[in-house]
């Protein structure tokens, strides 16, 4: 540390180097593939795809969540937040970080299965580049799944015969395999049991769902679809417990990326502002775009702090509900702000398809869904600071 900074908080140095190692990736490799793409793209030519992530394998940036002993990167959650930041930076960068190029981090929860689970899912999956989906969500309800999931599977001999319907399964029609959460007859736990569902077996259907955004997530039913008990990921009725982990620190990579989009967002509107000449003086002169642009840059700036405290506290092993939570909800807050000012800047530029931002604009709006909606989030916060 500079000793003129001294008492200032700063990132470690190997962070500093990572995030300046995947923005010149971002900027040398990634982004000058994805402007040769449609603007609603969310898949990179095969051919192009594989040089990017060659490139990438050879740079050690892949799989970057998953355990180095598997071969991923072995990054904690600091380091996975300034991943995700920066690998968000792109146009497709809010659902297809980097387009893809670093991989595809099997959900961490495979790690906690048996060996045979990990062999050939987990590292199968980070080798090979496989796809997989995690479908929790449901038509009764997706914010309180515990109580809400109607998916049953019921045990036949040495397999579970599993029927249902999710709802809002991002990446399902593509998948290799999935992790399913569906309710048994445990007479213990929270009667939710997880599964892993090899996309083509037999009674597994997908239909696409329209939405805002160009990544369309999937309805996905399951007709009489028998899993293997080795599949059957933990002890039955321990599905939520075995995953609550996972599913809290990944709101802290989420809130991580849409600062990332709002944070380029923001880059490209200060660009037009110092450059556009309306009335003989430069929109950078104007004070109503000043103070958009200092908002802006204040808000970011405090939600990414609360992003990385959550990780930092996430990473020395602290329980980090309460923290994930402000996180989310502050970032994608922020972000959907940011957003909405810089599309205001650029005036008719800002929702034109030949510019980024009426992309994010509308992909952004999900995030203040998805991974729990932000009035849960301040539900579970305000139960937590009001209970005796």
């Amino acid at each position: 540390m500079d000793k003129d900074a001294a008492g200032a908080w700063e990132l470690p140095g190997h962070f500093v180097m990572l995030r300046d190692t995947i923005r010149r990736f971002m900027n040398d490799e990634v982004r000058p593939v994805e402007e040769r793409q449609p603007h609603d793209c969310y898949a990179l030519p095969a051919a192009e795809l594989e040089a990017l992530r060659t490139k990438a394998r050879a740079a050690g940036l892949w799989c970057m969540a998953s355990p180095e002993q598997y071969g991923g990167g072995g990054l904690g959650l600091l380091g996975q937040v300034i991943v995700a930041e920066e690998a968000a930076k792109c146009r497709m960068g809010a659902y297809v970080p980097a387009c893809g190029a670093f991989g595809i981090d099997p959900p961490s929860v495979i790690w906690l299965g048996s060996d045979a689970q990990r062999e050939k899912y987990g590292v199968a999956g980070i080798q090979g580049g496989k796809k997989n989906f995690v479908a929790i969500s449901e038509a009764s309800g997706g914010s309180d799944p515990a109580r809400t999931i109607q998916t049953r599977a019921q045990r036949r001999g040495d397999r579970y015969v599993v029927n249902g319907t999710k709802l809002w399964i991002t990446g399902a029609d593509k998948a290799d395999w999935g992790i399913v959460f569906a309710r048994t007859e445990a007479a213990k736990g929270d009667g939710i049991t997880a599964f892993i569902v090899d996309r083509d077996t037999p009674g597994i259907t997908c239909r696409e769902i329209g939405v805002i955004r160009s990544y369309a997530p999937y309805e996905v039913t399951f007709e009489d679809v028998e899993v293997p008990e080795a599949n059957r990921l933990g002890d039955e009725g321990q599905g939520f417990a075995i995953c609550q982990k996972w599913l809290v620190h990944a709101r802290v990579p989420y809130a991580a990326g849409v600062i990332g989009i709002a944070q380029a967002a923001l880059d490209i509107a200060i660009d037009w502002a110092r450059q556009r000449n309306v009335h003989k003086s430069y929109l950078s002169d104007k004070q109503a775009i000043q103070w958009m642009v200092a908002d802006s840059e204040m808000e970011l700036r405090a939600a990414r702090l609360l992003t990385w405290q959550a990780a930092w506290h996430g990473d020395l092993g602290r329980d980090i509900k309460t923290d994930a939570s402000i996180a989310k909800v502050v970032a994608t807050e922020t972000a959907g702000r940011v957003i909405d000012r810089c599309v205001q800047i650029l005036g008719a530029m800002g929702v034109a398809r030949e510019m980024p931002l009426e992309r994010w604009y509308r992909e952004l709006r999900i995030k203040r869904i998805g991974e729990g909606p932000s009035e849960v989030h301040r539900m579970v916060l305000a139960r937590q600071l009001l209970k005796r």
